[in-house]
């Protein structure tokens, strides 16, 4: 346990995803045991900002690591992790005004793509049949890293117009909420995870408070791959 702690705490300096995988493998064999698997995970998530009208999916990749915590009895797990690249957020919102004459005629009739970035760590119960189908549910903790809305527009001679305004300030720097999900385990249980994971959050993202409550939705496909021992296994 203390190796998982510790791996958790070097993961959150980590803000390059590619930094993190290079770790991830470096690290692997000794990370894994008989009462411990360790890997890689990664896949697509939709995200949505429940409460905004305006707001639609925002699809996005999410890359992390994740633990098995064996108990006594071998069906029974405790899954955690860390999702190190987790964006969050919306797309098709209103252009609203950035207190700039020029900008704001610029993209006068475009869109707005929200972005939070956090890093989001799930912790569950799993559960794994005879089969090699699994399920989890328990509880997903989220800190914010970045945040920016991106304004889109295209102009008469179909010229495409971006801009990025940093939003870190107008959201809250924790997020919590209840995850669950379902997936498939490949080779009688030692090979590749693919599973689907839903995120429920709890905690009204926004710090204004005049403002309607906003929370956090995200729908996860994604893969597992065991590292190191957990690996060695599905290949004997």
């Amino acid at each position: 346990m203390k190796k998982v702690l510790l791996f958790l705490g070097l993961s959150f300096a980590v803000l390059s995803g590619n930094s993190q995988v290079i770790i991830s493998l470096i690290f692997g064999d000794k990370l894994n045991s008989d009462k411990m698997e360790f890997g890689l995970d990664g896949g697509l998530n939709w995200s949505d900002l429940h409460g905004n009208k305006d707001a639609k999916s925002l699809l996005g990749f999410n890359l992390g690591f994740y633990f098995d915590i064996k108990l006594k009895n071998p069906s029974w797990m405790v899954n955690t992790g860390v999702i190190v690249k987790s964006p969050l957020g919306a797309e098709g919102l209103p252009v609203y005004s950035l207190n700039d004459a020029v900008l704001d005629s610029a993209f006068a009739g475009g869109t707005v793509k929200r972005k939070i970035r956090y890093f989001n760590v799930p912790v569950m119960m799993k559960y794994q049949f005879k089969n090699q189908i699994y399920i989890k549910a328990g509880i997903q903790l989220g800190l914010r890293a970045k945040a920016f809305d991106e304004f889109y527009n295209t102009v008469k001679d179909k010229e495409d117009l971006e801009y990025r305004l940093k939003t870190k300030d107008n959201y809250h720097p924790l997020d919590a909420g209840f995850a669950f999900g379902l997936g498939y385990r490949l080779m009688k249980g030692y090979g590749m995870n693919i599973g689907v994971q839903y995120y429920l959050g709890f905690v009204d993202v926004v710090v204004d408070d005049t403002s309607p409550s906003q929370f956090n939705r995200s729908f996860y496909i994604t893969v597992g791959i065991p590292i190191g021992k957990a690996a060695k296994k599905s290949k004997s």
